[in-house]
């Protein structure tokens, strides 16, 4: 790797931003609310105050605690081989990518420090139509979207490109 080339840490600035913005939105929710108290926002999204033990659509929620341990583990080796990744692209030419990486990067690191912390992750963002909500997520949550998302964007462009480039 030449010196000269940025490589994608360029972009781990993003993932302390997201993680600060997805830990002070928690901490004002957990001060400001009582568990499972709502506010309303729009007809199809609430303000609420709500506690995952499990993994995402609350999974394993019910399991006797091993959960937090595998799942915090989980998101380390997650997170040092998103870093490895990063570390070998070129921040500025796959800026989407890393883009995406950061933010992913970001949310579970974001909810690793509330299951270190407090043993589970606050979540405070319900979505729902009529009585059928969607569990409820948070910042973190959303940042590992939207990086999921621009990530699955990311390999399509460049799948487009590389059949492009082949005719």
């Amino acid at each position: 790797m030449s010196m000269n080339r940025p490589n994608g840490w360029i972009w781990l600035p993003l993932t302390a931003v997201m993680i600060a913005l997805d830990q002070v939105t928690k901490l004002f929710i957990v001060h400001h609310f009582t568990l499972y108290e709502r506010y309303y926002v729009l007809p199809v999204l609430d303000i609420t105050l709500a506690y995952n033990k499990g993994a995402a659509f609350s999974f394993l929620e019910d399991a006797s605690g091993w959960q937090r341990w595998l799942f915090t583990g989980l998101a380390f080796a997650v997170g040092i081989g998103i870093l490895g990744w990063m570390r070998r692209l070129n921040g500025r030419i796959q800026w989407l990518l890393c883009c995406a990486l950061s933010l992913i990067l970001a949310g579970a690191l974001g909810n690793v420090i509330d299951r270190l912390r407090i043993g589970h992750v606050v979540d405070f963002i319900l979505v729902h139509w009529d009585n059928n909500p969607f569990p409820a997520f948070n910042v973190a949550d959303s940042a590992i979207t939207v990086g999921a998302v621009f990530l699955l964007y990311d390999a399509w462009r460049e799948s487009r490109g590389a059949k492009r480039a082949n005719v």
